[in-house]
């Protein structure tokens, strides 16, 4: 199977998971010449942008390890974006939150990282 087939279903699988959790998702794949976000929607009042990292073994690290800086400032770039078209307000509470996927172990990380200017 390849790589972009099993990201698919990894990322229908956490969306099951947030669903469950109660996240209300907005948008899947939003992509924009800024980059693409995986996960948007609204856990209670903040908006949140997750990204989902898999990796099915520990050979090159963990998968929330793989969401490094530049990724952190493209997601940021994206989320500014969105808000600017979704017209959202400017005292809305945002999130950044990754939901990594180790072998078959998911672990949702809240404010896995910081707005970062870029």
């Amino acid at each position: 199977m390849n790589t972009r087939k099993i990201g698919a279903q990894r990322e229908e699988q956490v969306c099951a998971y947030l669903l469950s959790a109660g996240v209300n998702i907005r948008e899947r794949n939003f992509r924009c010449r800024q980059g693409e976000v995986d996960i948007i929607g609204y856990d209670g009042e903040y908006l949140v942008f997750f990204e989902v990292k898999y990796r099915s073994s520990s050979r090159k690290g963990s998968a929330a390890e793989a969401v490094g800086f530049a990724k952190q400032k493209k997601i940021c770039r994206v989320s500014d974006y969105y808000r600017m078209i979704h017209q959202c307000r400017e005292d809305t509470p945002i999130r950044f939150d990754v939901v990594a996927i180790d072998a078959e172990k998911i672990t949702w990380i809240k404010n896995a990282f910081y707005y970062v200017l870029g």
